[in-house]
């Protein structure tokens, strides 16, 4: 049995009617994503309402659990949350018999069970005092009969709280978390015999259960010579002489057998506690941290649930990365995957996990289709059939989405670029033009090259009409690729050139009128649509179109520190960084001097990456990053005059990408950061 369908009403941040949370799920694993206060949490807690906890922690209806809508007079009185649970066995099918709904879908006969937890606000209907009402109910409408108490009992989750303290859950106690697991386990309580006080000759200890050890070994106390001396010495040497004639008084000793076999047997438990170990010294306490001992706790836990064969199976875990090292982290998840398809070593019952994670590195591990993304008060399940990615892209995610690209999965705003130099250059542009893209949670994914289409789908819905849009905006950057005529001799093309069909690169001469924007609009349209939008480069690179469009000189002393970054960074310092871009400066000055437009200077300026010795791109990124920071700190340029100098497709891109609509300035207190943030020491002059 497991959860197919959530959905919410009113509760928290999710709204009714049109507005209201819709999840579909699957079984097995189920990993919930966003950023803070998207909502993850409100799922969870939504659950445990709905099914109660194992732990039979009490949760009491808040306030603040009733949604107020955005600009509402007044929040809502009302909470409606409603599952439905598919898969039954036969055994649960008659466990839950006068609770089931009876179906016919798609011509089809088939069998759910729908449970609808209502909670109403009636405060002041009749007096001053606070009045909140609860039922649950069965039936596809919620018009069935009432959940019985038996019957909650086996719908009951288990829950992990973010910050629970496992080594006290695990410790000896009243009440304690351990003795409730092994109560509830087949091992403990159908293996072995009670303890027959009559049976002649005494019972062997590896038949009895666990109780029956318990009670045999409270009669062999109570036989004990020491016990048994203790006992005649309080009778004979002080409780007699205190006795009246014809009554005296007796004390027996023995162990306490307060309650019935059940109560026994949690007195019993409650005296264990659970704790790691050492493999090389096992009898010594392994003083291990909190996070193997959360482990531990996780472990105890599914015990319990995958040795259940009637009932639902659910664990809701919220951040199981807590107090977890990213290699730990990707153990667990591994672990919690094959138990949630049953394939664990111990082979039981298939688990519904329900987890929330802030963890790239966690995001990164779970496969794609068992991903949620929570934005907007709504749910994007990425499971297949739900979005724009094909069944190959699915392939190629499961290989490529690593934890460094994972982080998109809890932005506010995701730039996609294809290099390392885009990556390192375009936050420092967005934050000295007044748009810092960490101020605005914008995430930037590099694809290498590889791939960007394909990440971009993540956020296109195969139905948006119906699932509504992800409103996350997304930027991709890619090349134009197209070089000006005069760049192919002076980046090192031999002339003559090939034909056409035998070479890859293309110049602006190849394409006749109009074809040029026919191929821009045609790599946009690949994989723009919905919130996401293709940005394409004016001329032909980000490096060339940098110094195309007015940062000419700025890029060319960037590549040429980057041609001499070996010797600038070697420890006898064999090159001062400030005397490299003097002199870069004036071969800057002379080239341009020499060239007679923008085009053949910029391809001068793009020929230090092409010609030997190649400047990385990266590296003259991250110095380009330090001038312009440098020169924006003492007022060469500022915030405007640099957007005005860099070319149009990049700004309209971290527009888009930071939510600023195409008219719209950056507020003062952004300008205000930005100049603050690239107040430097030093830097090339």
């Amino acid at each position: 049995m497991y959860i197919s369908k959530i959905e919410i009403e009113n509760f928290r941040c999710f709204g009714e009617g049109e507005n209201k949370f819709v999840l579909p799920l699957s079984p097995g694993l189920t990993a919930l994503l966003g950023e803070n206060d998207a909502g993850k949490t409100a799922v969870i807690d939504a659950l445990r309402f709905i099914f109660g906890t194992r732990d039979q922690e009490y949760y009491r209806v808040q306030d603040g659990d009733f949604h107020w809508p955005a600009g509402g007079a007044e929040r809502r009185k009302e909470i409606r949350i409603c599952c439905r649970l598919d898969g039954l066995s036969l055994k649960e099918q008659g466990a839950f018999a006068e609770f089931l709904t009876y179906l016919d879908e798609g011509g089809k006969p088939d069998v759910a069970l729908y449970v609808h937890w209502t909670t109403k606000d009636k405060s002041g209907a009749r007096s001053g005092r606070r009045m909140v009402f609860s039922e649950v109910r069965t039936g596809k409408n919620g018009d069935g009969p009432a959940l019985d108490v038996e019957a909650r009992e086996l719908l009951r989750s288990t829950y992990l709280r973010p910050l629970r303290d496992a080594e006290r859950a695990l410790a000896a106690g009243r009440g304690s978390r351990l003795s409730e697991i092994l109560k509830s386990t087949r091992q403990v309580t159908d293996i072995g015999a009670d303890y027959d006080p009559t049976a002649n000759p005494a019972p062997n200890v590896a038949d009895l259960s666990v109780l029956g050890i318990g009670d045999y070994s409270s009669a062999l106390i109570v036989a004990h010579e020491g016990i048994r001396q203790a006992r005649q010495t309080l009778n004979e040497t002080y409780l007699r002489p205190l006795s009246f004639a014809g009554d005296d008084l007796e004390g027996q000793i023995s162990v306490g057998r307060q309650g019935d076999h059940d109560a026994r047997l949690r007195q019993l438990l409650e005296r264990l506690e659970l704790e790691l170990r050492s493999g090389t010294a096992p009898e010594l306490p392994a003083n291990r941290g909190l996070g193997s001992n959360n482990l531990l706790f996780m472990a105890c836990e599914l015990l319990l649930l995958g040795s259940e064969d009637v009932g639902l199976p659910l664990l809701l875990i919220e951040e199981p990365e807590a107090h977890l090292h990213p290699q730990r982290q990707l153990r667990l998840m591994q672990f919690l995957a094959e138990q949630s398809s049953g394939s664990g070593a111990n082979g039981e019952n298939e688990i519904q996990i329900i987890l929330t994670t802030h963890s790239p590195n966690l995001a990164s591990a779970i496969p794609l289709d068992s991903l949620v993304l929570i934005h907007g008060g709504k749910a994007f399940t990425l499971a297949r059939g739900h979005t724009e990615l094909s069944p190959d892209d699915y392939r190629f995610l499961q290989r490529f989405l690593d934890v460094t690209k994972a982080n998109l999965f809890f932005a506010r705003g995701v730039m996609i670029v294809e290099g390392d130099a885009e990556n390192i250059l375009l936050p420092t542009l967005a934050r000295l033009i007044g748009m810092d893209l960490s101020a605005h949670g914008v995430s930037i994914v590099n694809v290498g090259g590889v791939g960007l289409r394909r990440f971009a789908r993540i956020f296109q819905r195969k139905d948006a009409e119906v699932d509504g849009p992800i409103k996350v905006p997304v930027a991709c950057i890619t090349d134009m690729d197209v070089m000006p005529d005069c760049a192919p001799v002076i980046v090192g093309k031999t002339e003559p050139f090939p034909a056409l069909n035998q070479r890859r690169w293309r110049m602006k001469s190849d394409f006749a009128d109009g074809e040029l924007d026919t191929r821009r609009e045609a790599i946009r349209a690949k994989a723009s649509g919905q919130f996401v939008e293709t940005f394409v480069a004016d001329e032909w690179t980000l490096e060339y179109d940098l110094a195309r469009h007015g940062l000419a000189e700025d890029v060319w002393i960037a590549a040429t520190l980057a041609r001499q970054d070996d010797k600038i960074n070697e420890p006898d310092k064999a090159e001062n960084i400030f005397r490299v871009a003097r002199a870069a400066k004036a071969e800057f000055k002379a080239k341009e001097a020499a060239c007679g437009n923008a085009e053949e200077l910029a391809s001068h300026v793009y020929s230090l990456f092409t010609n030997s010795p190649k400047a990385s791109k990266p590296i003259a990124a991250q110095y380009l990053s330090e001038i312009l920071e440098w020169k924006v700190a003492r007022g060469v340029y500022d915030a405007t005059a640099l957007a005005e100098l860099l070319p149009p497709y990049v700004t309209a891109a971290v527009r888009h990408a930071t939510g600023y609509g195409a008219d719209e300035a950056p507020n003062g207190d952004d300008e205000a950061e930005a100049a603050q943030a690239c107040e430097v020491a030093g830097g090339p002059a």
